[in-house]
């Protein structure tokens, strides 16, 4: 079994999250969009590294704890708690080979644990009606998924 570990974001930890996103998913997926040709390219690249900067490791605009998803010591994606009031809200992505494997399983198990620690009363999620993974992830966690149109909504007590 893959040894699945949370790593608090900073610098050399953003390198390598950079990497594994190029690596193996669709900017897309990981990121706001970015004007441009498709793919990633080294605009889009720049702007995955200022916009996790902005979002955690500049403690004038930071709003969320990022954390590198690290497999067997490798770099395999993100996750992430936002406060919301009494909540948090939880954010995951794996890169393609990561994916199906059971680590998603063990990456909501670990945020959830984080998500208890900080005090927070509820967890919140969002995912799209098509993605079956983030659904199953979310169902297993003891979650009942509202979904409106292609909209998931999650909220999960934590208590």
């Amino acid at each position: 079994m893959s040894k699945v570990a949370l790593t608090p974001l900073d610098e050399p930890a953003l390198a390598r999250l950079l990497d594994a996103a190029v690596a193996g998913a669709d900017p897309l997926e990981v990121m706001p969009p970015v004007g441009g040709p498709p793919g990633w390219t080294p605009e889009r690249r720049a702007a995955f590294l200022e916009f996790h900067r902005a979002r955690c490791l500049d403690s004038a605009t930071a709003v969320e704890r990022t954390w590198v998803v690290d497999v067997d010591g490798e770099a395999a994606g993100a996750a992430r708690l936002q406060p919301d009031g009494d909540a948090v809200e939880a954010g995951i992505w794996l890169s393609r080979s990561s994916r199906g494997r059971g680590i998603g399983a063990r990456v909501t198990a670990l945020l959830l644990a984080e998500a208890r620690s900080s005090g927070a009363a509820r967890l919140l999620a969002s995912t799209t009606a098509g993605n079956r993974g983030a659904r199953a992830l979310l169902e297993g966690a003891g979650a009942t998924l509202i979904v409106e149109g292609d909209e998931v909504t999650v909220e999960l007590p934590l208590s």
